[in-house]
């Protein structure tokens, strides 16, 4: 039986913002429980990532301060989507891409494989689930209120309607929440 590949938005957020203003996850640096979130798991789920133009850049600024070896792993195929395509070659591993969303995951769908991560951030997030193209959210909810900073998904007019699939209490705090995007 072939899988049926899914876009799963996997995140971390605290009380709805993903990140400070300035884009920084600075609140995440915690001690984490043996098992890491079953991250590791999730991670053996997916052959694909995809990421925002600003979430790119954050990633390559920690990779560039030493806080992480590789911004990109190339076990995965990582697309970068952009309004425009920058004049600099990509990363290895990394292709950027700014085709419409809807022809784009229908293709990506498509081709065989495991499931794919939707990293982030906000505007991707909100303009892939304008196109309907979301089928799931797992959310860790950490426990730490920041007063400000980048939602979770951009501001838009729209609702969305989930099913919970399940909830997940962590020894540290942390709930995970899975949920399924109604259509």
């Amino acid at each position: 039986m072939v899988h049926k590949r899914k876009i799963i938005v996997y995140i971390a957020a605290s009380a709805g913002f993903i990140a400070r203003p300035d884009g920084s996850v600075d609140w995440l640096d915690r001690p984490r429980p043996k098992g890491n979130y079953r991250m590791g798991a999730f991670y053996k789920s997916i052959d694909t990532i995809l990421w925002g133009r600003k979430t790119c850049a954050t990633a390559l600024d920690l990779q560039k301060k030493g806080l992480t070896a590789s911004a990109f792993d190339t076990k995965v195929k990582n697309y970068v989507f952009t309004r425009s395509l920058p004049q600099s070659a990509a990363p290895a591993g990394v292709e950027f891409v700014n085709t419409p969303i809807k022809a784009f995951a229908a293709r990506l769908r498509a081709k065989q494989g495991k499931d794919i991560w939707m990293m982030g951030g906000a505007g991707i997030i909100a303009s892939f689930l304008n196109e309907g193209e979301i089928d799931e959210f797992m959310i860790h909810m950490i426990p730490k209120l920041i007063g400000e900073g980048i939602p979770l998904i951009a501001r838009g007019r729209r609702t969305v309607a989930l099913k919970l699939i399940s909830c997940t209490k962590f020894t540290d705090g942390v709930v995970k929440l899975h949920y399924a995007v109604r259509k």
